[in-house]
């Protein structure tokens, strides 16, 4: 995950299913991608790179712990300039703010969003934005 995506662009996207070894090789037969794993304490999740790339493109992760309950779909983040503000504008347009915010490590802060068609994604601010607020 990029911590310098600029705001209001796609700055990550994650698979987070219950199987993720066997997805993981999935996607690196069928697209190619390369997999480099990350300790998540007891079980592994992946980065996925596409060949010759020095960036993941993608994460595929385990539905365990705080991700349990995510769907599994491809969930975008995008990034926002202030995770609290964002939250609150999305319910005041119709949307839902699904669970409590979490912080992702040194890279900053995410929630998981309903707009008001049902469409699940995530809003991401990073360290460097909460820096200057």
């Amino acid at each position: 995950m990029s911590t310098t995506s600029k705001v209001g662009t796609i700055g990550w996207i994650d698979l987070t299913v219950p199987h993720a070894e066997s997805v993981k090789n999935f996607y690196k037969e069928v697209v190619g991608w390369e997999t480099t794993a990350i300790d998540m304490g007891g079980y592994q999740d992946y980065c996925m790179t596409a060949p010759g790339a020095s960036q993941p493109a993608a994460g595929i992760c385990h539905a365990r712990g705080v991700n349990a309950d995510l769907p599994p779909v491809w969930l975008i983040y995008i990034t926002v300039s202030n995770l609290d503000l964002s939250m609150a504008h999305c319910i005041k347009a119709g949307g839902t703010v699904v669970g409590e915010p979490r912080t992702l490590g040194g890279y900053g802060r995410m929630c998981i969003i309903k707009d008001p068609a049902g469409v699940i994604s995530a809003l991401f601010e990073s360290v460097e934005t909460a820096a200057t607020l």
